[in-house]
């Protein structure tokens, strides 16, 4: 450890928080866009298989706006088909089609283990 002036104590703070901040960021991002790949991979072994294109159709995008880190996942293939499988819909000449819950247990699942890396990545510093 190196010996610095009291009128130098407030700028090393500054670059050790800096240091700290960035470091966790870091961690942090690389953590989601794990899980969001994770969570990818799960869904196109999980979700209803017709023709295989509604499975295969999974994917995350980055989304940086309002000045924070996310990852969506989402469906690019059939967009519409997630609400109508997830949930279930009515059939055209009467009676219902059972829905298959497969996009909700596969975040469930992610977010979970995701706040728990996160609580630890801060606690860690990284």
């Amino acid at each position: 450890m190196s010996n610095i002036s009291i009128d130098e104590l407030a700028g090393e703070i500054t670059l050790a928080v800096k240091k700290y901040t960035e470091d966790v960021s870091a961690a942090i991002e690389k953590s989601i866009d794990s899980t969001a790949k994770s969570m990818v991979t799960e869904l196109k072994n999980d979700s209803p298989k017709d023709t295989g294109k509604y499975a295969k159709g999974w994917t995350s995008k980055k989304d940086t706006s309002g000045g924070s880190y996310k990852r969506v996942v989402h469906n690019k293939e059939k967009p519409g088909l997630v609400h109508l499988l997830e949930f279930g819909h009515a059939k055209v000449n009467g009676g219902r089609v059972d829905g298959r819950a497969h996009l909700r247990p596969a975040y469930d699942h992610h977010a979970g283990k995701l706040e728990k890396v996160i609580k630890d990545i801060i606690k860690n510093g990284g």
